[in-house]
């Protein structure tokens, strides 16, 4: 199958998964729901397929110009970057707003933990890209960490006295650690194909 036709597969399968859930979630269907959880793994194995295919067509097309891969390894790099950066200004206004007085002192600690987990996971990051070396499992090991701190601040949000609206503010730092985390893991798999592929930073 072409490459075009794969990549219009995945944009698909992705509209199919987000209606699938939304009824699944309307609807109370847990069966659905569980199904189109274990499909989300076959959405990965397609789109790292396809990298695969456009990686090799590349090389095949310029099979001397490392510094183009680089640069192009690098250009998938910086979105990642940038929605991070937007998920610690979403944290900022937070704090603007003094949302932190009047968080449950156990909200407070756990969001505490969160961030030092999740900036412990960007140092790695970081660190990888700059020592050109794969992060290993640690970085696994701190984003379930991260989830399971985001179910517990979940939890303590559904069964402590704070306001409604400040629970939603609080469920919302969760959910940014959360992401921030998934976005060094994902940063570190770019950046070891980054490094397969023989780019160096600069």
């Amino acid at each position: 199958m072409p490459v075009d036709r794969q990549v219009a597969q995945v944009f698909y399968l992705v509209a199919e998964a987000l209606a699938g859930a939304t009824d699944a979630l309307l609807g109370a269907e847990m069966a659905e729901a569980s199904r189109i959880v274990e499909a989300d793994q076959s959405v990965d194995d397609l789109t790292r397929d396809l990298s695969d295919r456009i990686w090799e067509e590349f090389e095949r097309l310029a099979p001397a110009s490392t510094e183009l891969r680089r640069l192009v390894s690098l250009l998938l790099i910086l979105p990642e970057l940038e929605r991070s950066a937007d998920l610690a200004e979403h944290i900022a206004q937070r704090a603007v707003a003094n949302l932190g007085p009047s968080m449950s002192p156990l909200s407070r600690g756990i969001v505490q933990r969160m961030s030092e987990v999740a900036l412990e996971m960007w140092r790695e990051t970081a660190g990888s890209y700059l020592r050109q070396a794969a992060v290993g499992a640690a970085l696994d090991e701190a984003d379930e960490e991260l989830d399971i701190l985001h179910q517990r601040l979940t939890d303590e949000v559904a069964t402590s006295p704070m306001p409604a609206s400040i629970g939603a503010q609080v469920t919302l730092l969760g959910r940014f650690y959360e992401r921030l985390g998934d976005h060094a893991v994902n940063l570190a798999r770019r950046i070891e194909t980054l490094n397969a592929r023989g780019g160096t930073p600069a």
